[in-house]
Protein backbone atom coordinates (compact mmCIF):
# COMPACT_ATOMS: atom_id res chain seq x y z
CA UNK A 1 0.00 0.00 0.00
CA UNK A 2 3.08 2.24 0.82
CA UNK A 3 3.86 1.71 -2.74
CA UNK A 4 1.05 3.06 -4.17
CA UNK A 5 1.26 6.28 -2.48
CA UNK A 6 4.45 6.33 -3.40
CA UNK A 7 3.48 6.31 -7.40
CA UNK A 8 0.85 9.28 -6.52
CA UNK A 9 2.90 11.66 -4.27
CA UNK A 10 0.30 14.32 -4.83
CA UNK A 11 -2.36 11.75 -2.93
CA UNK A 12 0.33 11.28 -0.54
CA UNK A 13 0.73 14.76 0.24
CA UNK A 14 -2.79 15.78 0.73
CA UNK A 15 -3.04 12.97 3.71
CA UNK A 16 0.08 14.17 4.61
CA UNK A 17 -0.91 17.65 5.23
CA UNK A 18 -4.14 16.47 6.55
CA UNK A 19 -2.21 14.28 9.40
CA UNK A 20 -0.80 17.81 10.51
CA UNK A 21 -3.10 19.19 11.39
CA UNK A 22 -2.31 17.37 14.95
CA UNK A 23 1.76 17.63 14.22
CA UNK A 24 1.63 14.12 12.36
CA UNK A 25 4.02 13.65 9.41
CA UNK A 26 1.86 10.39 8.80
CA UNK A 27 -0.51 9.33 5.31
CA UNK A 28 -2.49 7.15 7.58
CA UNK A 29 -3.18 8.98 10.51
CA UNK A 30 -4.12 11.63 7.64
CA UNK A 31 -6.55 9.11 6.43
CA UNK A 32 -8.08 8.46 9.25
CA UNK A 33 -8.68 12.01 10.06
CA UNK A 34 -10.19 12.71 6.86
CA UNK A 35 -12.65 9.60 7.56
CA UNK A 36 -13.41 10.75 10.92
CA UNK A 37 -14.22 14.38 9.12
CA UNK A 38 -16.75 13.23 6.47
CA UNK A 39 -18.50 10.84 9.28
CA UNK A 40 -19.34 13.90 10.80
CA UNK A 41 -20.03 16.24 7.34
CA UNK A 42 -19.00 15.28 3.59
CA UNK A 43 -19.35 18.81 3.41
CA UNK A 44 -16.33 19.06 5.62
CA UNK A 45 -14.84 16.03 4.40
CA UNK A 46 -14.83 17.80 1.17
CA UNK A 47 -13.51 20.67 2.03
CA UNK A 48 -10.65 19.48 3.33
CA UNK A 49 -9.85 17.83 0.65
CA UNK A 50 -10.41 20.51 -1.75
CA UNK A 51 -8.31 22.88 0.50
CA UNK A 52 -5.17 20.92 1.31
CA UNK A 53 -5.33 20.03 -2.98
CA UNK A 54 -5.46 23.83 -3.02
CA UNK A 55 -2.46 24.55 -0.82
CA UNK A 56 -0.42 21.61 -1.71
CA UNK A 57 -0.88 22.52 -5.39
CA UNK A 58 0.21 26.60 -4.86
CA UNK A 59 3.32 25.31 -3.12
CA UNK A 60 4.21 22.79 -6.18
CA UNK A 61 3.86 25.46 -8.25
CA UNK A 62 5.59 27.96 -6.39
CA UNK A 63 8.29 25.55 -6.19
CA UNK A 64 8.91 25.62 -2.68
CA UNK A 65 11.16 22.64 -0.96
CA UNK A 66 10.03 19.51 -2.28
CA UNK A 67 10.46 18.14 1.80
CA UNK A 68 8.60 20.15 2.99
CA UNK A 69 5.92 19.66 0.39
CA UNK A 70 6.26 15.98 0.90
CA UNK A 71 5.77 16.20 4.54
CA UNK A 72 2.82 18.16 4.34
CA UNK A 73 3.50 21.50 5.48
CA UNK A 74 1.76 23.40 3.35
CA UNK A 75 -1.67 20.70 3.48
CA UNK A 76 -2.39 21.35 7.46
CA UNK A 77 -3.19 25.51 7.50
CA UNK A 78 -5.45 24.71 3.83
CA UNK A 79 -7.06 21.96 5.62
CA UNK A 80 -8.33 23.87 8.63
CA UNK A 81 -9.72 26.64 6.91
CA UNK A 82 -11.70 24.58 4.41
CA UNK A 83 -13.16 22.40 7.00
CA UNK A 84 -13.97 25.79 9.05
CA UNK A 85 -15.60 27.58 6.32
CA UNK A 86 -17.78 24.41 5.22
CA UNK A 87 -18.48 23.79 9.25
CA UNK A 88 -19.54 27.51 9.62
CA UNK A 89 -21.28 28.35 6.47
CA UNK A 90 -23.44 26.72 4.59
CA UNK A 91 -21.47 25.74 1.68
CA UNK A 92 -22.43 27.98 -1.01
CA UNK A 93 -20.43 28.62 -4.78
CA UNK A 94 -18.63 31.15 -2.99
CA UNK A 95 -17.79 29.47 -0.11
CA UNK A 96 -16.20 26.77 -2.46
CA UNK A 97 -14.55 29.72 -4.10
CA UNK A 98 -13.11 31.27 -0.99
CA UNK A 99 -12.02 27.26 0.10
CA UNK A 100 -9.99 26.84 -2.67
CA UNK A 101 -8.36 30.74 -2.87
CA UNK A 102 -8.46 30.50 1.35
CA UNK A 103 -6.47 27.38 1.43
CA UNK A 104 -3.82 28.69 -1.48
CA UNK A 105 -2.98 31.56 0.69
CA UNK A 106 -2.76 29.37 3.98
CA UNK A 107 0.31 27.70 1.82
CA UNK A 108 1.82 30.87 0.71
CA UNK A 109 1.70 32.47 4.06
CA UNK A 110 3.50 29.10 5.83
CA UNK A 111 6.00 29.21 3.64
CA UNK A 112 7.11 33.03 4.61
CA UNK A 113 6.95 31.56 7.86
CA UNK A 114 8.81 28.10 7.14
CA UNK A 115 11.35 30.46 5.09
CA UNK A 116 12.28 32.55 8.34
CA UNK A 117 12.05 29.91 10.27
CA UNK A 118 9.61 31.07 13.00
CA UNK A 119 7.16 27.75 14.36
CA UNK A 120 3.90 29.38 13.12
CA UNK A 121 2.33 26.24 13.73
CA UNK A 122 -1.76 27.15 12.62
CA UNK A 123 -1.58 30.71 12.51
CA UNK A 124 -2.10 31.08 9.05
CA UNK A 125 -4.89 29.14 9.42
CA UNK A 126 -6.21 31.48 11.84
CA UNK A 127 -5.82 34.58 10.38
CA UNK A 128 -7.09 33.89 7.14
CA UNK A 129 -10.23 32.48 8.37
CA UNK A 130 -10.95 35.52 10.83
CA UNK A 131 -10.54 37.70 8.10
CA UNK A 132 -12.91 35.39 6.03
CA UNK A 133 -15.14 35.03 8.60
CA UNK A 134 -15.29 38.95 9.38
CA UNK A 135 -16.35 39.71 5.65
CA UNK A 136 -19.05 36.97 4.96
CA UNK A 137 -20.67 38.44 8.27
CA UNK A 138 -20.66 41.83 7.21
CA UNK A 139 -20.73 41.93 3.68
CA UNK A 140 -23.16 38.65 3.00
CA UNK A 141 -26.16 37.01 3.64
CA UNK A 142 -24.92 33.85 3.81
CA UNK A 143 -26.70 31.68 6.55
CA UNK A 144 -24.30 29.48 9.15
CA UNK A 145 -24.37 25.81 8.33
CA UNK A 146 -27.22 23.37 9.78
CA UNK A 147 -24.07 21.64 11.81
CA UNK A 148 -23.67 24.52 14.31
CA UNK A 149 -26.62 23.23 15.98
CA UNK A 150 -26.24 19.57 15.17
CA UNK A 151 -23.39 18.80 17.73
CA UNK A 152 -24.02 15.57 19.08
CA UNK A 153 -22.86 15.23 23.18
CA UNK A 154 -22.86 12.43 25.34
CA UNK A 155 -26.07 12.38 27.08
CA UNK A 156 -24.21 11.08 30.41
CA UNK A 157 -20.29 12.73 31.78
CA UNK A 158 -17.98 10.34 30.79
CA UNK A 159 -14.24 11.44 31.41
CA UNK A 160 -12.74 9.19 28.27
CA UNK A 161 -15.36 10.84 25.60
CA UNK A 162 -14.74 14.20 27.27
CA UNK A 163 -11.19 13.79 26.79
CA UNK A 164 -11.38 11.96 23.07
CA UNK A 165 -13.91 15.05 21.95
CA UNK A 166 -10.90 17.18 22.46
CA UNK A 167 -9.44 15.69 19.84
CA UNK A 168 -12.43 16.11 17.27
CA UNK A 169 -12.90 19.69 17.99
CA UNK A 170 -9.24 20.58 16.90
CA UNK A 171 -10.98 19.27 13.25
CA UNK A 172 -14.35 20.85 14.38
CA UNK A 173 -15.89 17.47 14.88
CA UNK A 174 -18.37 17.28 17.73
CA UNK A 175 -19.32 13.74 17.43
CA UNK A 176 -17.74 10.83 20.06
CA UNK A 177 -16.71 8.28 17.20
CA UNK A 178 -15.31 11.32 15.36
CA UNK A 179 -12.97 12.32 17.77
CA UNK A 180 -12.44 8.31 18.88
CA UNK A 181 -10.99 7.85 15.47
CA UNK A 182 -8.89 10.89 15.84
CA UNK A 183 -7.06 9.49 18.85
CA UNK A 184 -6.37 6.40 17.18
CA UNK A 185 -5.01 8.38 14.53
CA UNK A 186 -2.79 10.42 16.37
CA UNK A 187 -1.53 7.15 18.31
CA UNK A 188 -0.61 4.75 15.83
CA UNK A 189 1.68 7.57 14.71
CA UNK A 190 2.79 8.48 17.69
CA UNK A 191 1.67 6.89 21.26
CA UNK A 192 3.16 9.51 23.35
CA UNK A 193 1.79 12.72 21.68
CA UNK A 194 -1.56 11.02 21.59
CA UNK A 195 -1.13 9.93 25.66
CA UNK A 196 -0.38 13.22 26.42
CA UNK A 197 -2.96 14.37 24.43
CA UNK A 198 -5.94 12.99 26.27
CA UNK A 199 -4.04 13.64 29.57
CA UNK A 200 -4.02 17.48 28.39
CA UNK A 201 -7.47 17.43 27.34
CA UNK A 202 -8.47 15.84 30.50
CA UNK A 203 -6.30 18.65 32.16
CA UNK A 204 -7.71 21.51 30.43
CA UNK A 205 -11.78 20.54 30.45
CA UNK A 206 -11.08 19.95 34.13
CA UNK A 207 -9.07 23.88 35.27
CA UNK A 208 -12.05 25.20 32.70
CA UNK A 209 -14.82 23.08 34.97
CA UNK A 210 -12.78 24.78 37.83
CA UNK A 211 -13.32 28.37 36.29
CA UNK A 212 -16.67 27.93 35.79
CA UNK A 213 -17.26 27.22 31.96
CA UNK A 214 -19.99 25.62 30.99
CA UNK A 215 -20.38 21.71 31.61
CA UNK A 216 -22.03 20.84 28.27
CA UNK A 217 -19.70 22.96 26.16
CA UNK A 218 -16.51 21.35 28.12
CA UNK A 219 -18.02 17.67 27.59
CA UNK A 220 -18.03 18.56 23.78
CA UNK A 221 -14.65 19.40 23.73
CA UNK A 222 -14.29 22.93 23.33
CA UNK A 223 -12.56 23.42 26.18
CA UNK A 224 -9.73 21.11 25.55
CA UNK A 225 -8.72 20.56 21.90
CA UNK A 226 -6.57 23.87 22.16
CA UNK A 227 -4.64 21.99 25.30
CA UNK A 228 -4.47 18.76 23.01
CA UNK A 229 -1.86 20.76 20.18
CA UNK A 230 -0.12 22.38 22.77
CA UNK A 231 0.87 18.85 24.21
CA UNK A 232 1.26 17.36 21.20
CA UNK A 233 3.84 20.06 20.25
CA UNK A 234 5.93 19.35 23.54
CA UNK A 235 5.77 15.68 23.74
CA UNK A 236 8.63 13.40 23.99
CA UNK A 237 10.10 10.53 26.22
CA UNK A 238 12.29 12.83 28.55
CA UNK A 239 11.16 14.04 32.33
CA UNK A 240 11.38 17.49 31.23
CA UNK A 241 8.80 16.89 28.16
CA UNK A 242 6.60 16.45 30.52
CA UNK A 243 7.28 19.80 32.80
CA UNK A 244 7.23 21.45 28.87
CA UNK A 245 3.71 19.90 27.95
CA UNK A 246 2.39 20.98 31.50
CA UNK A 247 3.43 24.72 31.09
CA UNK A 248 2.06 24.77 27.62
CA UNK A 249 -1.15 23.13 28.71
CA UNK A 250 -1.61 25.29 31.76
CA UNK A 251 -0.56 28.70 29.45
CA UNK A 252 -3.31 27.55 26.85
CA UNK A 253 -5.91 27.34 28.99
CA UNK A 254 -5.57 30.25 30.66
CA UNK A 255 -5.69 31.95 27.66
CA UNK A 256 -8.82 29.86 26.05
CA UNK A 257 -10.78 30.29 28.78
CA UNK A 258 -10.04 34.61 29.13
CA UNK A 259 -10.75 35.07 25.58
CA UNK A 260 -14.14 33.02 25.69
CA UNK A 261 -15.30 34.73 28.82
CA UNK A 262 -14.30 38.07 27.74
CA UNK A 263 -15.72 37.45 24.43
CA UNK A 264 -12.42 39.00 22.65
CA UNK A 265 -13.14 37.19 18.91
CA UNK A 266 -16.38 36.82 18.90
CA UNK A 267 -16.72 39.08 15.98
CA UNK A 268 -14.10 36.55 14.16
CA UNK A 269 -15.88 33.74 14.77
CA UNK A 270 -13.97 32.67 18.13
CA UNK A 271 -10.59 31.60 19.15
CA UNK A 272 -10.08 28.73 16.95
CA UNK A 273 -6.61 27.53 17.61
CA UNK A 274 -5.51 30.70 18.75
CA UNK A 275 -4.92 29.75 22.14
CA UNK A 276 -3.04 26.90 21.66
CA UNK A 277 -0.40 28.92 18.74
CA UNK A 278 -0.30 31.87 22.01
CA UNK A 279 0.36 29.33 24.95
CA UNK A 280 2.69 27.66 22.56
CA UNK A 281 4.25 30.55 21.34
CA UNK A 282 5.09 31.80 25.05
CA UNK A 283 6.30 28.08 26.51
CA UNK A 284 8.74 28.27 23.56
CA UNK A 285 9.91 31.81 24.70
CA UNK A 286 10.20 31.07 28.38
CA UNK A 287 12.52 27.78 27.09
CA UNK A 288 14.51 28.95 25.18
CA UNK A 289 15.13 32.59 27.73
CA UNK A 290 16.01 29.28 30.63
CA UNK A 291 18.29 27.62 28.31
CA UNK A 292 20.35 30.74 27.46
CA UNK A 293 20.68 31.70 31.21
CA UNK A 294 22.32 28.09 31.72
CA UNK A 295 24.90 28.77 29.50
Amino acid sequence: MNEFFKKIPFIDNILKGVGQIMLQENRWTGLLFLIGIFMGSWQCGVAVLISTAAGTFIAMKLKYDSSEINAGLYGFSAALVGVALAFLFETTLLIWVLIVLGGALAAIIQHFFIRNKIPVFTFPFIVITWVLVFALHHFTHIPPSALLSAEVVPSEYDDFLTCTNGFGEVIFQGGVLSGMIFFVAVFISSPIAALYGLAASILGAGLSQLNGEPVKEIHMGLFGFNAVLSAIVFSGIKKTDGLWVLIAVLLTTVIDDFLIDHHCLDAVGGVFTFPFVAGTWITLLIRKILLKAKR
